[in-house]
């Protein structure tokens, strides 16, 4: 059996364990969490228009709703940010509780304070936003105490994946969440396989946490891969500074430490702003760039008859593959799939249309489905083909960190294509320059940094390494 023979059934064989082992809570937990804050903002104004009722004898009063109004902005603000509407709020209703008295408290001391100092308060009665505000604190409480007997008994009380991966160390229970043994699914800490880091990445995926129980000698390497996968890891183990531990985790029942060694990249409230960026910009772009699309298609099927896109697989978010698209640049029979030969200047495979689209970046627009698919994002690391090399090496074994950038998903722009790094990886500083300004990027993220990006990117459509 020759070398590419055996590379081509390791893929097909890795194509058979790469196979996600969760549900994707995410899109539940986001619906639920949106339900929250609707009923919570209808239970607070029924609060203040039933305090009224009882208090003044007018339902829906003006001056009650008045306060309630006033209040909603501030309290949802405050309750955004401390928690009320997070995961562990659908999976734990006393913390829930807690927190939403919490924020109504401090939101009403602030209404309160500003009203004060505005010469207000007379706008209001006293008695009748008491009666609201103890009619609102009973209904929040009731309310998440009927959420969770719902998650009880529609989601079976799940509101977190959670995996436990052994690989030969200390046992460690799974309490409700599921158990895999790394040799079942050839997982390998020490290996840069990418087709490994797939297969991990896809059983990661969907997971809130995962724990890893491994001999000590293998710790390290598991801390790199979670850290790489973008995801809360744990791992069951005693040193922390060998693995750059975050925190530490008892679990009493078991009688075991974990050290938390990832948390990953962003928080929910963060991934729901991005995610929103994305749709908004992506939506937004396809609608406006439509004729341009139809027409850059229309002149690659006229060109030489081939097919429009060109399809790629690349490495995205987890380090899992998927098909990356692109406006066909190259002769169809000459396209690389795996991109092992990267474009240069002068490209013989290039066509006529290719040359004008690749250098001003007009082929990159189908990625702009990848987005609105959430494959990709609109700014991140961008998505690298497998066979790039730098300096005739893979990019991992330039540097190991490399895994590291995708722990994002893989964005249409990013820090590094507007800091001009751009074109072909001949030198493996062409590499490192690129992963320093990923890794900058994911380690500093917020949304004004992406609105940052996407207008400076319109500066460097076209470059002198753009070909």
């Amino acid at each position: 059996m020759n070398e590419q023979t055996s590379v081509l059934l390791d893929a097909v064989q890795s194509e058979k364990l790469a196979r996600p082992i969760a549900p994707s809570l995410e899109t539940r937990r986001l619906r639920a969490i949106l339900v929250m804050m609707i009923i919570d903002a209808a239970l607070l104004q029924l609060a203040f228009a039933f305090a009224g009722l009882i208090y003044e004898g007018s339902w829906w009063g003006p001056r009650n709703m008045l306060a309630v109004q006033a209040l909603l902005p501030v309290f949802f603000t405050i309750a955004l940010y401390n928690g009320s509407y997070s995961g562990r709020s659908l999976g734990d209703w006393i913390f829930a509780s807690k927190r939403v008295l919490m924020a109504l408290a401090v939101s009403t001391a602030l209404v309160n304070f500003l009203a004060f100092y505005t010469k207000s308060n007379a706008e209001f009665s006293r008695v009748s936003v008491t009666l609201g505000l103890l009619s609102a604190v009973l209904g929040l409480f009731l309310f998440r105490r009927v959420m969770a007997t719902f998650i009880d008994h529609f989601w079976d009380g799940r509101t977190t994946n959670e995996l436990v991966i052994d690989d030969g160390g200390p046992s460690f229970g799974a309490g409700n969440g599921e158990t895999i043994l790394a040799a079942d699914y050839a997982l390998d800490p020490t290996s840069h396989d990418p087709f490994m880091f797939d297969r991990l990445g896809k059983l990661l995926q969907n997971q809130d946490k995962v724990v890893v129980s491994t001999p000590r000698e293998r710790r390290a390497q598991w801390a790199f891969l979670l850290k790489s996968a973008g995801v809360h890891g744990e791992i069951v183990s005693r040193p922390s500074h060998e693995l750059g531990a975050l925190g530490i985790r008892r679990y009493e029942a078991q009688d075991r430490t974990t050290q938390i060694v990832s948390i990953g990249p962003l928080k929910l409230r963060s991934r729901i702003l991005k995610r929103m960026f994305d749709m908004t910009v992506a939506g937004g772009a396809v609608l406006i760039l439509s004729p341009l699309l139809l027409l850059i298609a229309l002149l690659i099927k006229l060109d030489d008859g081939g097919p429009v896109l060109f399809v790629q697989r690349r490495m995205g978010r987890g380090n899992t593959f998927f098909n990356m698209l692109k406006f066909r640049s190259m002769k169809a029979e000459k396209g690389d799939s795996e991109g092992a030969c990267s474009t240069c200047r002068e490209d013989n495979r290039v066509t006529r249309i290719g040359d004008l689209i690749r250098k001003t970046s007009i082929d990159e627009l189908p990625q702009l489905i990848n987005v609105l698919k959430g494959d990709m994002s609109i700014v991140g690391p961008r998505p690298h083909a497998l066979g790039s090399r730098a300096n005739n090496k893979f990019f991992w074994e330039v540097d190991a960190q490399y895994w590291r950038r995708h722990c994002l998903k893989p964005g249409l722009t990013g820090l590094a294509q507007v800091r001009g790094h751009r074109g072909a990886t001949e030198r493996e500083s062409d590499l490192t320059e690129r992963l320093q300004s990923d890794l900058e990027y994911i380690s500093g993220w917020s949304l004004r940094r992406d609105i940052e990006i996407v207008l400076k990117t319109v500066l460097v459509l076209r470059h002198v390494n753009a070909y």
